[in-house]
């Protein structure tokens, strides 16, 4: 008789070690890395929505609240504090950091304010922060209708950008060359959902459209001082979208050393207040230099963070959770390696039938290929749809050449059976 082999228990912290108030968990496919590397230098007790599974293994405890109402947050909070000495909150959801930044205020514990928070979430507030404190950056209209889009495109000069005020992950988010094309882009942009996305007004922005590559920098900062853990050359495509498809991240990149970039990332975090916590902050890399796309309060997600990892050594996950905590991580990387994902996606909407990773195609700097679409998925390119992923494929490894190699042609490496959506067959 053979015994399948089972799963070694997952490494979690002592009982000397802090504790944290982890404030929502996500998916398992896309958050247990995170959860699972900061459990092995933290003890973690889970505050969230819906009944814990996977998570359970990694934490002290488990709360059941609704993480989105601040006041259950906090009441469910309180407790748990009363009887262990919490170090601090830490949370990676994008909808649940200016409530995680309430908790702790409220809690007394390490955090930026609320308010920067919000500063972050807003990309209206961003733009207006900065404008006063004199960073550059492209011009920026909110508008409320569509005939308002069509002015500020006007003015600013095709082409410009549309995108939603509140969301990330270039969800919404097109380029638009005239002024024919304003009324659908408002409408794409005003119509784009995600679960906890807070709505506005006027809750679409008018952007001057900038030209360069796209770079994020993910950053811990502390007392103010703004250290980059992980700095991704972002892959964009599905024009006039902005779909992200994947990231690179080379541990010797020269853009870490570059000082104009450095200071821009300090004079934006200094203009938002922002003063202790983890950000993921969006640059494009124009011909007058770096200008902001964007700024997170959170680590970047894609499994960026991974990347890090994968390429330094040191996880951008555990110096976040540190920061959380008051404390100084160690971001100083131990290799130097380039790491790199590259997400896949439909030739056309579609449902999913199946996707097998082809395991005789993988390169050899291949360290993961997942198909993350079940049958029955719906697959659907903006603007009908957004992440709309069959699967994903990282690399990892001293080559930078073999690894770009390796993912030249990623769609070969998960094959998709697919049937048109609506379709029979």
């Amino acid at each position: 008789m053979v015994i399948p082999a089972q799963p070694a228990p997952p490494e979690t912290a002592d009982e000397s070690a802090p504790l944290l108030l982890l404030v929502g968990s996500g998916d398992r496919r896309y958050r247990e890395y995170m959860v699972a590397a900061v459990a092995r230098h933290f003890r973690l007790w889970l505050l969230d929505a819906p009944e814990p599974t996977w998570q359970l293994p990694y934490v002290q405890g488990t709360t059941r609240v609704d993480t989105r109402d601040p006041e259950a947050l906090h009441a469910a909070a309180v407790p748990v504090a009363a009887r262990h000495a919490v170090a601090g909150v830490f949370t990676y959801d994008e909808s649940l950091v200016h409530a995680s930044a309430l908790l702790a205020q409220q809690l007394g514990l390490p955090g930026s304010s609320p308010e920067s928070v919000l500063a972050c979430r807003d990309k209206a507030t961003t733009r207006a922060l900065l404008a006063v404190a004199g960073v550059p950056q492209p011009a920026s209209t909110p508008v409320s209708t569509a005939e308002e889009a069509r002015k500020a495109a006007d003015s600013i000069g095709y082409p410009v950008v549309v995108k939603a005020r509140g969301l990330g992950g270039s969800i919404g988010v097109v380029r638009v060359d005239g002024p024919t094309q304003v009324e659908d882009a408002f409408r794409s942009a005003a119509s784009a959902q995600w679960p906890g996305v807070p709505r506005y007004a006027a809750d679409v922005l008018v952007e001057e459209y900038l030209t360069g590559p796209e770079i994020s920098v993910d950053s811990v900062v502390t007392s103010g001082a703004v250290t980059p853990t992980v700095l991704a050359r972002k892959q964009v495509g599905m024009e006039p979208w902005f779909e992200e498809t994947g990231h690179t991240v080379d541990a010797a990149d020269p853009l870490l050393e570059d000082a104009e970039l450095a200071e821009q990332l300090g004079r934006i975090h200094q203009a938002l207040g922002f003063e202790q916590g983890a950000t993921h902050t969006e640059f494009k890399l124009t011909p007058d230099g770096p200008r902001l796309v964007e700024i997170n309060a959170r680590l970047g997600g894609d499994f960026i963070p991974y990347l890090g990892m994968l390429a330094t050594g040191t996880d951008p996950s555990v110096a976040a959770a540190c920061v959380a905590a008051g404390l100084h991580p160690d971001t100083s990387p131990k290799t130097r390696r380039t790491a790199a994902i590259r997400f896949l996606y439909p030739e056309a909407d579609c449902e999913a039938v199946e996707a097998v990773v082809r395991t005789d195609l993988l390169g050899p700097t291949v360290h993961k290929a997942v198909a993350t679409a079940a049958a029955g998925t719906r697959l659907a390119l903006p603007p009908g749809g957004y992440m709309s992923r069959f699967g994903y494929v990282i690399a990892v490894g001293d080559d930078a050449g073999q690894v770009a190699a390796d993912l030249a042609e990623p769609r070969r490496l998960i094959e998709l059976r697919s049937r048109p959506l609506g379709g029979d067959g």
